[in-house]
């Protein structure tokens, strides 16, 4: 199952890191990168294959909500099919 992680916080060291450690725990991977800096906030988006990983969907959110929490970003994972619904015109 694919899905898409989004990102979004003040810009510091590491975050790109963190996400990645987080996903590899979990046995996500990682297929695609997009981020940039837009006025000092940071800001990215993932697309990863969540098919194989070890914990279930919901507890992968929780986990990556919790992340967000302790480096004061906003992170959040959806499904790719519920993402591309979300934002088709």
């Amino acid at each position: 199952m694919n899905a898409i992680v989004t990102v979004i916080g003040k810009d510091k060291v590491g975050i790109i890191a963190a996400v990645c450690i987080k996903l590899a725990e979990m046995n996500v991977n990682v297929l695609d990168i997009s981020q940039t800096i837009l006025d000092g906030k940071f800001t990215m988006v993932m697309a990863v294959d969540a098919a194989n990983a070890n914990v279930g969907f919901e507890e992968l959110a929780a986990q990556l909500r919790e992340l967000g929490e302790g480096m004061e970003l906003s992170i959040r994972i959806q499904r790719e099919e519920i993402f591309d619904a979300m934002h088709r015109i």
